[in-house]
């Protein structure tokens, strides 16, 4: 359960992040709360995933692999540029938490 706990905070750290560019600085108010909203959701989850999973694993996952899924979005749906330091940064990033986890699971 503690992962299905993780998943959805990635996903609302996700949504949260992804809101930030239509809150203008936080000085439009309904996509402020609705961003700052998907945040506290998001470390509320975290919070009970870190119950049964170490947080240092947990931590690594929820922002690694939303680090990598906010470049995604970034470049599909926000008009981002994507170059082969980026990828390389992204990708070196995704390999940390890997074997972060696969240290963690001994």
């Amino acid at each position: 359960m503690a992962y299905v706990f993780l998943v959805l905070a990635i996903a609302s750290e996700i949504l949260g992040t992804s809101m930030l560019k239509t809150t203008e600085g936080f000085t439009r108010l309904w996509p402020s709360l609705a961003c700052l909203g998907a945040y506290g959701v998001a470390f509320a989850l975290l919070s009970q995933a870190v119950k049964t999973i170490p947080v240092g694993v947990a931590y690594a996952l929820w922002s690694g692999l939303g680090t990598a899924a906010i470049v995604v979005i970034g470049v599909t749906f926000l008009g981002e540029s994507i170059s082969a330091i980026k990828i390389i940064g992204v990708s070196l990033i995704v390999v940390g938490v890997v074997i972060l986890n696969l240290g963690g699971a001994h």
